[in-house]
């Protein structure tokens, strides 16, 4: 099956230019391709996830991927898909940010010399950086009318709220770096997001106008909800690629969570899995959802890969000690992990009374109420239930030598640290 039609039946393409024509040099020659990726915040989020593998498929197809760092677009600030203007961050703030993304990227491609189809880490600012603006504005921005570049979404979508010359002139950089890679390293296809499709056609405009190479251009669709909501947000906020902004337990989590009417299409996008092991996990979904053998399978699949196989391990001992109650076995780094997003507590001294104890931490609001949540057998510690009124923090058992786990009803956690 070739690179197009796997790529055709995960649903990954939303619109391509010359899709013949494409086809054919993807199936008679090594094709050097490239997405970029802003430093906007110093991870990457889930939201990212669809291009990066994207490049991989590619990759694994016997192809180039070139993952470009926007160390120089990243300055300027892209309006596609943002109703207001961006804050622009300082040099200092943008070189850090897209060495952390250089970083994560390095996970998902094989950059390994030993191989003819070698991945390779650009950076648009080792071009842009030292640009000439006369020389710029003649060569490059001679190619572009300004009718042509407010007809594009990405400006079009903006001119009712005003949109800066800065984050306007951000589709003449973009394509100047479609070019610039055409020219220095024979790239020949870009592909990026839906709400990229303007940049990459003017790209291959200029292309057009200034050489004699053919290029092409591929969009991903949009990744949503069945319900509408966006994709990679939670209540806590966005779903990091970095485990320290998003623990891999919560990764997991995230995952696990999805809707049957979204796995088998997340499936496709983010999994490796083969087109008849997706099709057997669709048929599981119709005849029994209630196992979730298609959300646990995406899952791991999706953990594993942006983690690793330690954290995944890791991931599934949290959630399998937190199913059965069963917490006494987990790390120091598991139950910081496990339970990063509940309320918690640091204290000094462990000789406290458990009366006293919940009422420290938010579980009760006076000692009559939690008495009566003790005698009642509401109140467990590190999994196990505590009924005795006499009770004391140091005689509980700390996890990890330092915590207590304190559930107050079915779903309510506190977390104790003694320092």
């Amino acid at each position: 099956m070739t690179i197009l039609k796997d790529l055709e039946f995960r649903g990954l393409l939303h619109q391509i230019t010359d899709r013949e024509g494409l086809d054919k040099k993807l199936s008679e020659e090594r094709v050097v391709l490239y997405c970029g990726f802003d430093p906007t915040a110093d991870s990457l989020h889930i939201g990212s996830l669809l291009p990066i593998l994207t490049l991989r498929r590619f990759q694994q197809a016997g192809h180039i991927p070139l993952a470009l760092v926007g160390g120089g677009t990243g300055l300027i600030g892209d309006p596609s898909g943002k109703a207001n203007e961006r804050t622009l961050n300082g040099p200092e703030t943008v070189v850090a940010w897209s060495q952390s993304i250089k970083e994560q990227l390095s996970r998902f491609l094989n950059f390994s010399t030993e191989i003819e189809n070698s991945a390779e880490l650009v950076n648009n600012y080792d071009w842009l950086g030292s640009l000439n603006v006369i020389e710029f504005l003649r060569d490059v921005g001679k190619n572009f009318t300004v009718n042509y570049m407010l007809a594009k979404d990405s400006v079009d979508s903006r001119i009712t709220k005003g949109i800066s010359f800065t984050e306007f002139s951000y589709m003449i950089l973009q394509s100047y770096d479609f070019l610039k890679l055409n020219e220095t390293k024979n790239c020949s296809l870009q592909i990026g997001g839906s709400d990229q499709w303007g940049n990459i056609t003017a790209g291959l405009e200029l292309i057009g106008k200034t050489t004699d190479q053919r290029a092409y251009g591929v969009t991903l669709p949009l990744v949503t909800k069945s319900d509408g909501q966006k994709f990679g947000k939670t209540e806590g906020g966005a779903i990091w690629l970095d485990a320290s902004k998003t623990s891999p337990y919560q990764f997991y989590q995230f995952w696990l969570g999805t809707a049957d009417s979204d796995v088998i299409r997340f499936l496709k996008y983010f999994t490796f899995l083969s087109h008849e092991e997706i099709e057997r996990l669709e048929e599981e979904v119709k005849s029994q959802p209630e196992k979730r053998e298609a959300q646990k399978q995406l899952a791991r699949e999706v953990t594993e890969l942006v983690h690793g196989g330690e954290a995944l391990e890791s991931a599934l001992n949290i959630t399998a000690a937190l199913f059965s109650g069963n917490i006494q076995d987990l790390s120091r780094q598991e139950i910081e992990e496990a339970f990063k997003d509940v309320p918690s507590t640091t204290l000094e001294q462990d000789d406290i009374a458990l009366i006293d104890l919940l009422i420290a931490v938010g579980a009760a609001p006076s000692k009559r109420q939690a008495r009566q949540d003790i005698e009642s057998g509401a109140v467990t510690v590190n999994g196990v239930k505590v009924t005795s009124l006499e009770a004391v923090a140091k005689d509980l058992g700390k996890l990890g030598e330092a915590y207590l786990v304190v559930r107050r009803g079915k779903k309510n956690y506190y977390l104790v640290q003694f320092a």
